[in-house]
């Protein structure tokens, strides 16, 4: 029983969120989307946002998260459940594990398909260019990079600046918004670039464990 109060007292962060109770399978996909995009995490159904246990009636909130799981997520997503009963009252407790599928999208009420990636307690929608990078995560293909003039711009660029966006990399490198987009990519799946989260995912600054002179000579060495 403990258990279950401690984890209500952590609130809500980056591996957990508070579900009142579910009238709709599509907004617990989303949910659901998030953590397995992300690091994984747990949802607590029967817990009002003030961490207040309300209880739910454990059938039919079990019956939507499947929904939620198996129908509007693609691919589909593992979960487990454990049930808590609190003075007469029910919680489900849904843990999602990280994915490697990634990246899950999660079905809209209009039919669409949208991925979202968890950040501290919020669930944001995953930006076309975090997308990719998920997918060619997955790709066997290598990646080759012209360490040129461009390149080195980006380099420089954020050396004296935390973050660039898309937008911004295009303009200052001259560059069509896709080949700037590809340059971004190929960054962050080297290990260069990270993507900035409290920028809502639109942004991009260097990895705290990036040494460029380190990798600089390493490029030497390739070409």
């Amino acid at each position: 029983m403990s258990a279950i109060f401690d984890k209500i007292a952590e609130g809500e962060h980056q591996q957990q969120d508070f579900k009142f109770c579910i009238n709709d399978s599509k907004k617990i996909a989303k949910s659901l989307v998030a953590f397995a995009n992300t690091d994984g995490g747990r949802l607590l159904i029967g817990v009002k946002d003030n961490g207040i246990i309300a209880g739910v009636t454990s059938d039919e909130e079990l019956y939507m998260v499947e929904a939620a799981a198996k129908i509007f997520s693609r691919p589909a997503i593992d979960f487990s459940v454990e049930q808590h009963v609190v003075n007469g009252r029910y919680v489900l407790e849904v843990d999602i594990p990280a994915s490697d599928e990634r990246p899950h999208m999660a079905k809209d009420e209009n039919g669409k398909w949208w991925a979202f990636v968890r950040y501290n307690d919020e669930n944001l929608l995953a930006t076309r260019t975090l997308v990719e990078i998920w997918k060619r995560e997955k790709s066997s293909k290598g990646i080759l990079v012209n360490y040129g003039d461009k390149e080195k711009l980006l380099l420089n660029y954020l050396e004296n600046n935390n973050t660039v966006t898309l937008s911004k990399l295009a303009r200052l490198a001259k560059l069509p918004i896709r080949k700037a987009e590809q340059l971004i990519i190929d960054f962050v799946l080297l290990g260069v670039l990270e993507v900035d989260f409290a920028a809502r995912g639109k942004a991009y600054k260097l990895n705290q464990d990036f040494d460029r002179l380190e990798w600089e000579v390493q490029m030497d060495k390739n070409y």
